[in-house]
């Protein structure tokens, strides 16, 4: 072998073929696309964990404590409002009995929804959030039954 050939072969390296660029690049995508799914799933359950210990425990102790001092829950259509700002029609109030200003939103930006007396739990209240699809009545719907 000769210099020159020597020589070209040290400045000009072999590059990437297109089917190998091609092949590089499906990978990465299959790689993202997985994991974005696994992040999604992964989110999903987590908010449903927030969500649930949201209704269980802490709206419990405030709704509870609305209850013994005025007698009964809110109705419905005084809602979680009750809560912070006192209902004309209630006696013995003496919130508010939670901290927000507002009436709190779901992890998809949706307030949950209120029922007293409620129809899953006739004896108490319906609280539960329409879940991540944001609407009513279906198998995502998470609530206190």
């Amino acid at each position: 072998m000769n210099t020159r050939t020597l020589s070209r072969r040290l400045r000009s390296p072999r590059g990437f073929t297109l089917t190998e660029i091609l092949i590089a690049i499906a990978l990465i995508v299959a790689v993202v696309t997985l994991s974005v799914t696994n992040l999604i799933a992964v989110s999903n359950g987590g908010n449903q964990d927030i969500v649930k210990s949201f209704i269980s425990d802490t709206m419990q102790t405030p709704l509870l404590n609305y209850r013994n001092n005025t007698g009964s829950f809110p109705s419905t259509d005084e809602g979680l409002k009750a809560l912070i700002t006192q209902p004309m029609s209630k006696m013995g109030w003496k919130g508010p009995y939670v901290t927000t200003k507002d009436v709190p939103k779901d992890p998809w930006g949706v307030e949950y929804r209120y029922r007293f007396p409620g129809v899953k739990n006739p004896d108490g209240y319906d609280l539960w959030s329409l879940g991540p699809d944001k609407i009513e009545g279906t198998a995502d719907d998470i609530g206190n039954w």
